[in-house]
């Protein structure tokens, strides 16, 4: 259970925000001026927040759960948190007073902890007493997965034909086919159950004329398609991580095969992604005892954010289990047992020359690699022209920041936070440059989330 003296930074809370929008908006909402009726007690807070309409809005958050803050408010609003939960724990956060401790919550929030929380228990009580499920027929199982084998082999195939009609007519012809070349052999890996074939042909549609050099860029990343093509025919050859590794990046289907690693698990970044049918959303944690870095994965429709939230920051006491493949650090979010609580305590740093060792040593293990999570150690970032790039402060090294970075709001963040002293920067570290995700001023205090 959360203790209700502890409190978050009003960062930690920003960073649950779905969306920009809706960490302006929380914002506004963070001052006790359109609060009424806000109270704390057993793990939860609770308030009513004036709208436009008659009724204030009924908003409580459950802060219980190890999974991360759950929300619930009478609001129209499909956002998860919307921005009267995001107001109601950036009131908590900020003023000891504004939220006040109470003996028990209204009927209202009352009912929805107490159904909440009853639903958790026997959830709970079935995973652990209940009776196991039915065992799957293992040879219907083989048949199907040998005859997806068999179409991701023929797409496979094809591919290998169509890269190589593009490079006996030269690139050029690409830049004259135009999108539509790219989207109908994408649309052919689909059919053949490779959407990470798919994917890629996608990407490539988008390189042709994006800028001076795109030749060279589009034969890299033909090479790169190429190589998991023949990874994949080949794939009776190749050692066993190397082979998880390629079904991966096809798409395959693959399962957690580790044994669950329990650490207290500091919440390193959350950022989201989002595609016209898909918002996925990257957690990454770092093991206080472990010592590793892992990427928890969470998906919502379109439109809408994954509900598995954890403030960044925070430690939280829980499993991991390791999905397989060589070089990769995604895993699986196991059982929980506290939920998220200061950590007193930051990631080991490297210097930049040592970042991009560690890159390229990755991409040893998995060629398609686009970045590594990396912690930076005593970082100044600094302008280079019209770009910027962190300097070690100690040697004469530096890495210069990905185009994504400079183009978000976090790296004036990151500028201001640095103030032209060193910092600890944790990001990913790839062939596009270096992402900074969340930062640390030098000596004490708290994370700055930066995305």
């Amino acid at each position: 259970m959360t203790e209700q003296g502890v409190r978050w930074t009003a960062d930690q809370v920003l960073a649950l925000a779905p969306d920009a929008a809706s960490r302006k908006a929380g914002s506004k909402l963070g001052a006790a001026g359109p609060w009424s009726g806000t109270g704390s007690g057993e793990g939860a807070l609770w308030g009513q927040c004036k709208g436009s309409g008659s009724r204030p809005y009924q908003t409580v958050v459950d802060l219980t759960d190890a999974a991360g803050p759950a929300y619930r408010c009478s609001c129209p609003s499909r956002k998860f948190p919307c921005k009267h939960a995001l107001g109601l724990l950036l009131l908590w956060a900020g003023d000891d007073g504004a939220v006040p401790a109470a003996a028990q919550p209204p009927d209202w929030a009352g009912r929805w902890l107490a159904d909440r929380r009853g639903r958790a228990e026997a959830k709970k009580a079935r995973a652990e007493g209940g009776p196991a499920a039915a065992p799957a027929d293992p040879e219907a199982a083989r048949r199907r997965a040998e005859r997806r084998a068999e179409r991701v082999t023929a797409g496979a195939s094809e591919l290998e034909q169509r890269l190589s009609d593009l490079l006996r007519g030269g690139l050029a012809t690409a830049e004259q086919a135009g999108y539509g070349l790219w989207d109908e052999t994408a649309a052919r890996m689909v059919d053949a159950q490779a959407p990470g074939l798919a994917a890629r042909v996608r990407e490539l549609g988008a390189i042709p004329a994006s800028g001076p050099g795109w030749p060279a860029r589009l034969l890299e990343e033909c090479a790169l398609l190429h190589l998991l093509d023949q990874g994949w025919l080949r794939r009776d050859r190749l050692p066993e991580g190397l082979a998880a590794t390629v079904r991966s990046r096809l798409g395959l289907p693959v399962t957690p095969d580790g044994p669950p690693v329990r650490d207290r698990w500091l919440v390193l970044a959350q950022y989201d992604t989002a595609d016209p049918k898909l918002t996925t959303r990257r957690i990454w944690l770092h093991g206080a005892e472990s010592g590793g870095t892992r990427l928890l994965l969470s998906y919502g429709a379109a439109g809408r954010a994954p509900e598995l939230s954890l403030p960044v920051g925070l430690a939280l006491d829980a499993e991991l289990t390791a999905y397989p493949g060589s070089g990769r650090s995604r895993a699986t979010l196991g059982e929980r047992f506290a939920p998220p609580a200061p950590a007193g305590f930051r990631p080991p740093g490297l210097n930049t020359a040592q970042a991009a060792a560690r890159y390229g040593e990755a991409l040893r293990e998995d060629p398609w690699l686009d970045a590594v999570p990396v912690t930076l150690d005593r970082v100044i970032p600094v302008p280079d022209g019209d770009r910027w790039q962190l300097a070690d402060a100690d040697t004469d090294t530096a890495l210069p920041l990905s185009r994504a970075a400079r183009s978000r709001p976090g790296l004036w963040r990151l500028v201001a936070l640095s103030g032209g002293a060193p910092v600890t920067v944790f990001g990913e570290c790839g062939h596009r440059g270096f992402t900074p995700l969340t930062a640390w001023p030098e000596g004490a205090g708290e994370a700055v989330p930066l995305c």
